[in-house]
């Protein structure tokens, strides 16, 4: 049952973050701005023999063209910029426009020839903007131009014009929320990093190896979000940052799932994984190298750190996601939960990254987020699950090693007992035996009242030499004679020896016997166990009771079943069975349980006792079946 409740758990622990996550996504995404959408506004291409920003250009009526997000054309090579004009309606009070996905190095707005907004350091591309407007410029054009060193010019989300306070408060909120969800991944990473100091050295590396991914995702999102230029001024470090953590993210991911699942089949993860290694250091380096060069290598650079790394993105993403699977048709629970999270971020990154290379990059990466924070919920549940089975394992040896423990000194107290008794035990036999000689000699020339004084003291000394046989089986309990006997015979003997005493109690014997139980070992040792055990359930009958014998076969074992109805034992009790002299009737000495569990344990059998008060106890002895 334990392997389809976590199958089921883990199905419903991903539609449970689904449903949260999704509408969330939805709303920040689609949902309502606060402002009035401008669907079309107006744009042409800078001159690209000017230097700089040429007002006098964006001010001719020449060459303006009508465009929506949809229908922006291709940037022409030689061009390094691009004029927008929008018609501003009506404007109360503090009001703003917002530039949704805004590709470009800088951005400037005129109205009436005057500077109203210059982008206070370079931007992202794909991130918004929010121009400040005041209600002065109410029916102005406004010119906004946006240039630099780019792929692509211009808005390509949208334009929304309102309240500033309400287009700020959704700006911020679509920006706060990636900061938010990044910093809580960094967050966890630290946490889990510093938890991982303490573990094992096998659990260690796969420990770590999630705190990369983790760490590296959480940088991603980070630098990812449109809010950062608030809080910090954005560079070229920006950049190199977003490329440390992609290329730490793709081999530390592989690896990850080398150490979960193994090198697949044809070692495919291995070779995908080394490749990516090599491929994240060079890519490094590369990195570096334009960072420091201010930018010179830039087509190569974004040729090897964007193009080039969206293919192996989805490379990687599907080589595992298929070995995943092969794992999951062998009913693998840990790669249950592992492909159910990456087959959502395969399906949404595979997504997102063919819209971009179709749309030449404008396409705003946006659901990659959500899909990375299921997926790392799924490796967290992967590593959680191995934190509850290591520990599961480690109270299963602990219970193991008390109960060997418990077992070493019950057999070195039996030992020591043992020796004694033996040693009492031959020490006393013989003085009695003697003794008993002389007194049947004496008995021989007596008066009547002697002899019955005579005839007790003789019954005393055969109790004696009873209780010092069971010392010495105790002592030594191993086989006289052994041979193969049926179980079945063998118990109804014991059964037609005690029926009597089971008559004076007022109780009845069943027997419910399997026939050819063959065992083998002493037939006077299987006889005095099975009979202390038998005769201590007839002694708990009452009135009426019932003592059942029942034996079959087991496998490689004859099973003997003696149960009562009779007057049951506390747990305490049970527990105590078998101790050196322990007993709980009035005048018992507990060497006949002693005995017993010391014969069952020479013939390589197992005694087990259950009892409740008040309603009886159960006898289960187990006794290897003799070979054929």
């Amino acid at each position: 049952m334990k392997g389809p409740l976590q199958k089921t758990s883990a199905v419903l622990l991903i539609l449970l973050l689904l449903a949260v996550i999704v509408p969330i996504g939805i709303e920040m995404e689609w949902g309502k701005h606060g402002g009035e959408s401008l669907p079309e506004w107006e744009m042409k291409w800078a001159d690209p023999a000017a230097h700089g920003i040429e007002l006098d250009r964006a001010l001719s009526d020449t060459g303006w063209l009508d465009v929506t997000p949809d229908t922006i054309p291709p940037k022409p090579d030689e061009v390094t910029g691009v004029w927008l004009r929008v018609r501003l309606p009506r404007l109360e009070g503090s009001s703003a426009l917002l530039l949704e996905k805004t590709y470009g190095s800088e951005v400037a707005a005129y109205a009436d020839r005057t500077l109203v907004f210059r982008s206070p350091d370079r931007i992202i591309g794909g991130g918004n903007l929010i121009v400040p407007l005041n209600d002065r410029l109410s029916g102005e054009p406004l010119l906004i131009y946006i240039g630099g060193q780019e792929d692509q010019y211009g808005v390509f989300g949208g334009m929304e014009i309102g309240s500033y306070v309400d287009l700020l408060a959704n700006y911020t909120k679509q920006g706060l929320i990636d900061l938010i969800l990044g910093g809580a991944l960094v967050f966890t990473a630290t946490v889990l990093a510093v938890c991982s100091l303490f573990l094992r050295k096998d659990m260690f590396s796969s420990a770590f190896l999630l705190v990369l991914v983790i760490l590296s995702s959480g940088i991603l999102i980070i630098i990812h979000s449109s809010y950062l230029p608030v809080l910090v001024e954005k560079g070229p470090w920006v950049n190199y940052v977003f490329d440390l953590g992609i290329f730490t993210l793709l081999p530390a991911f592989a690896s990850y799932f080398e150490q979960l699942f193994g090198p697949g089949p044809m070692r495919i993860v291995l070779r995908l994984r080394r490749f990516l290694t090599v491929y994240a250091v060079l890519a490094v380096m590369l990195s570096t190298a334009h960072l420091l060069m201010d930018g010179r290598w830039d087509r190569i650079y974004v040729l090897f750190t964007v193009y080039m790394v969206g293919l192996l993105i989805i490379t990687l993403f599907v080589t595992l996601l298929a070995v995943a699977v092969r794992d999951v048709a062998k009913g693998n629970t840990e790669a249950i939960i592992f492909t159910a999270g990456l087959a959502i971020l395969t399906l949404i990154v595979v997504a997102e990254l063919l819209l971009f290379y179709l749309t030449s990059g404008i396409y705003h990466l946006y659901w990659w987020k959500w899909g990375i924070v299921l997926f790392l919920v799924s490796l967290i549940v992967i590593l959680g699950r191995r934190f509850a089975q290591n520990h599961e394992q480690v109270v299963m040896y602990s219970r193991e090693l008390e109960k060997f423990n418990n077992e070493l000194q019950r057999s070195e107290k039996m030992e020591m007992i043992s020796d004694l008794a033996a040693s009492v035990a031959h020490e006393v036999r013989n003085p009695l035996q003697v003794t008993r000689g002389f007194i049947q000699l004496l008995g021989e020339g007596t008066t009547d009242k002697e002899k019955e004084y005579l005839k007790l003291a003789m019954s005393e000394l055969d109790r004696a030499s009873l209780i010092i046989n069971d010392f010495l089986t105790f002592a030594k309990p191993e086989m006289d004679k052994v041979e193969v006997l049926d179980a079945s015979g063998e118990l109804k003997h014991v059964a037609g020896i005690l029926l009597p005493m089971a008559n004076l109690q007022g109780g009845r014997l069943e027997l419910h016997l399997e026939p050819d139980l063959m065992i083998t070992c002493s037939s006077p040792k299987f006889k005095q166990a099975f009979i202390n055990i038998v005769k201590n359930s007839i002694e708990a009958l009452r009135a009426g009771g019932l003592v059942s014998i029942i034996a079959w076969r087991s496998g490689n074992h004859v099973v003997v079943s003696i149960k009562d109805n009779g007057e049951g034992m506390e747990p305490g009790e049970v527990a105590r069975l078998g101790e050196p002299y322990y007993s709980n009737k009035t005048k018992g000495t507990g060497l006949g349980l002693m005995v017993t569990f010391r014969i069952i344990e020479a013939m390589g059998g197992t005694i087990k006792y259950m009892s409740t008060k008040g309603e009886g106890t159960e006898v289960i002895v187990k006794l290897p079946a003799a070979r054929a």
